[in-house]
């Protein structure tokens, strides 16, 4: 298998990955789960960081996603 088609498998994985785990983060918001949704934001930071760590995504991709974020879970009582 080609380098590139190995890396590409890899990047889609990951950024399937990074797509789930925000949607289930929005879902619990959308629940008004505060406890719930910060340890989701926790989870979807994490993947977030490491996927920029391994160049999948930009670094500053993730540090924005990560504070759009974080800014919901802040609306919530």
């Amino acid at each position: 298998m080609r380098n590139s088609a190995r890396k590409h498998l890899r990047n889609q994985s990951v950024k399937s990955r990074l797509k789930t785990l925000e949607r289930a983060y929005l879902a619990v918001v959308a629940d008004g789960k505060k406890p719930e949704a910060a340890t989701a934001l926790r989870a979807v930071t994490s993947a977030l960081d490491k996927a920029a760590k391994s160049g999948v995504i930009h670094s500053a991709t993730a540090s924005r996603k990560k504070s759009r974020l974080s800014i919901r879970l802040n609306t919530l009582k």
